[in-house]
């Protein structure tokens, strides 16, 4: 294997050399099951250290696309998440998990959101939870609004993001008591000036009004603004929330089979929001800004992307941001900064008129449509019912080719939240989420099985069985 390595180039050859093999593997040059060759061939072939080589290949057995085989060296592996992990993100954290799945487990094992003793209060009948979450990537494509249109406001959304990626985890436990937020703005003070900083806080305290007007008891304990240039060229925003709540109401997640999942979408517009949502939600925004933006924004903000990531993978849509969304009536940008929904007032009402009949709560944000697999054992998860595919995730298939198997790992396609409940229940949880203005639907439903599996019907009726 020849490698187009560049010596003068400010790019590491090690990393060339895992971004070269990658990208071969994402366009398909290189096919599930293809042998690479051995290291010191490929050290050979393309005048490298022998460490070197095999650094680059190690680094690409981590990424989970190429896999080490005994004698044979390494081979492409079978399924992979390439385009996700190849910009150095993981859909599932499977590397976080194998370590976080060996510590203890907390008072409630299988809950969604690991709880402690009530260290705060000392009530033995009590249980605390602490979360941290954030915006992610999203708040990358608000910076480059910003830097284009001039207007911070946009920055309003960004705040409702980062507290809703907490507060929706916490509704998956049954939270239904007051939550303590605490904001953390990490910025490049060059780039992101006072005006940014007094958006998101005053994003973030218009938010949790909302909230509280729609019966949610959730209050700012302040937060932290930290300039950190030399780690960001644009901003991050991340929150952390913390409550106490009886252990007697927590939802253990235990799914079993014989239950209805019925899905409340991430689109349209609810009774408690201002605007129509897209359903982007803050999940896989590095794929959705890479594959929908153009190349423009690399050349016009160096400072919002990694240099390391393959320049191929870096901006390469053929949008801007107030290009028209395809099949929709809101722009490209419009689309990808739509705030996040919070599922809470809806989830409120079904805990106080539901209960125990409520089995689980499943948040689709990291590992998307999958999620559902970390969640009771010996069920075979059928989703075969599924909501029509809103236009800003069928946008991004068609301008980066990802597989649907991958799309449905990576984005919740338009539904966000998951409730189980017994078959006999469905058509209340459908009726009091449209009392909110939010459509339902039986998405699926459990049945027995030897382990854990999925079996998904996607937009064009194939199924994907993970």
């Amino acid at each position: 294997m020849k490698l187009d390595l560049d010596p003068s180039s400010k790019v590491p050859i090690f990393q060339q050399v895992v971004d070269q093999i990658h990208f071969a593997i994402n366009t398909g040059r290189l096919a599930a099951g293809d042998k690479l060759p051995s290291i010191r061939r490929l050290a050979r072939d393309n005048e490298l250290a022998v460490n070197t080589a095999a650094k680059a290949l190690r680094q690409l057995e981590f990424r989970g696309v190429v896999e080490a085989r005994d004698r044979s060296g390494y081979v492409v592996a079978g399924t992979t998440s390439s385009r996700y992990q190849a910009r150095g993100v993981s859909a599932d954290k499977t590397e976080v998990h194998n370590v976080v799945d060996q510590m203890d487990a907390g008072v409630v094992p299988g809950a969604f959101c690991k709880l402690t003793e009530d260290f705060l209060s000392g009530d033995p009948q009590k249980c605390n939870v602490i979360h941290a979450d954030g915006a992610g990537t999203k708040s990358i494509v608000a910076y480059l609004a910003y830097r284009e249109f001039g207007d911070a406001s946009v920055f309003a959304g960004i705040a409702q993001d980062s507290i809703v990626m907490n507060l929706d985890d916490l509704l998956c436990i049954g939270l239904n008591g007051r939550v303590l937020i605490s904001n953390t703005i990490n910025r490049n003070a060059l780039n992101c000036p006072g005006e940014v900083v007094s958006a998101l806080i005053e994003g973030s305290e218009a938010f949790l009004a909302t909230l509280r007007d729609n019966g949610v008891e959730i209050y700012s304990g302040g937060g932290e603004t930290a300039d950190v240039g030399d780690l960001t060229g644009t901003v991050v925003v991340d929150s952390c929330a913390v409550a106490i709540m009886r252990k007697t109401d927590v939802i253990a997640n235990r799914i079993t089979p014989e239950l209805s999942i019925i899905g409340l979408s991430s689109t349209g517009q609810s009774r408690y929001e201002t605007r129509q949502n897209s359903g982007i939600g803050s999940n896989g925004l590095t794929s959705a800004r890479h594959d929908m933006l153009s190349h423009y924004y690399a050349e016009q903000y160096p400072e919002s992307f990694d240099p390391n990531v393959d320049e191929r993978l870096v901006y390469c849509g053929p949008y801007k941001l107030q290009d028209p969304l395809p099949d929709a009536s809101m722009t490209v940008g419009d689309a990808i900064l739509s705030p996040t929904r919070t599922y809470a007032p809806v989830i409120h009402q079904l805990l106080t008129e539901l209960g125990t009949e409520i089995r689980a709560l499943v948040h689709c944000s990291g590992g998307a449509q999958t999620k559902c697999l970390r969640f009771g054992q010996g069920v075979h998860f059928i989703k075969n019912n599924l909501f029509p595919l809103p236009p800003i995730f069928a946008a991004i298939q068609q301008t980066s080719g990802t597989s649907w198997e991958e799309m449905y790992k990576v984005f919740n396609m338009g539904h966000r939240m998951e409730v189980y409940v017994p078959h006999e229940r469905a058509g209340d949880v459908i009726d009091i989420a449209r009392s909110h203005g939010i459509e339902a639907q039986r998405i699926g439903f459990t049945e027995s099985a030897d382990a854990n599996t999925l079996t998904l019907t996607d937009c064009e009726g194939n199924e994907h069985r993970y």
